[in-house]
């Protein structure tokens, strides 16, 4: 999966507004903020609270 530096860029985390960061296994988003890491799902970012896991 590739996400353009730009998608990157402008996509922020829904809850607290920070920027988001791509995981190291990259399957997911992961908040710099609350640290909640959205699933990416078919090279989609899924960007809904209720599917965010907190990391530890």
């Amino acid at each position: 999966m590739a996400f353009s530096p730009d998608l990157l860029e402008i996509l922020i985390c829904p809850a607290c507004k920070a920027k988001v960061e791509l995981t190291s296994d990259s399957t997911g988003l992961k908040c710099v903020g609350c640290r909640r890491v959205y699933p990416v799902r078919d090279d989609i970012p899924v960007m809904l609270i209720d599917e965010a896991v907190v990391a530890d």
